[in-house]
């Protein structure tokens, strides 16, 4: 069995500043204090919630063009990638998520963090589409489903480097 990740070994992996790992323990700690009264993640992942969760989404960062600007997280649940991707630098992230209760956790983690993230607190179908240069999901739907909920959202710009 692997020993779990810690945010060093984060660091190291992933080569990130300090203070970024600083606002990602911000946004673990918060996880963890809110896990008990509302399910944000399965309870087994918690044990190794570094490599299960931020490292997991944190690799999605260095195959995002360089000019990606507007990224939208569908389903965005406890903010995985998309809070992850918002803390290490994505400049404009939407958090689209219909529980208000992980929307409220959503807005204070993006608060406590300093992350570049605006929570949509509805239904993918029912938020008013807008351009993005990303669109991100993590284990929401079919992804035939997904295709259908990004497309709305795909801007001009990126819709070649996505066929």
């Amino acid at each position: 069995m692997t020993a779990p990740l810690t945010p060093e070994g984060f660091q190291a992996a992933t080569g990130v500043s300090r203070e970024t790992v600083d606002r990602l323990a911000l946004y673990e700690a918060l996880l963890r204090k809110w896990q008990p009264s509302i399910n944000l993640v399965g309870r087994s992942t918690l044990d190794d919630v570094w490599r299960r969760h931020i490292l997991d989404s944190a690799q999605l960062h260095p195959l995002l063009p360089p000019s990606v600007r507007t990224l939208v997280d569908l389903g965005s649940g406890a903010g995985f990638p998309g809070l992850v991707l918002a803390i290490l630098g994505v400049p404009d992230v939407h958090l689209v998520e219909s529980d208000s209760r992980k929307a409220t956790f959503l807005r204070e983690a993006a608060r406590i963090t300093g992350a570049a993230a605006t929570v949509h607190n509805r239904r993918i179908e029912a938020v008013a589409p807008f351009p993005a240069d990303a669109v991100t999901a993590r284990a929401l739907a079919p992804l035939a489903d997904l295709l259908a909920w990004a497309q709305p959202f795909r801007s001009e710009e990126h819709t070649s480097e996505l066929q």
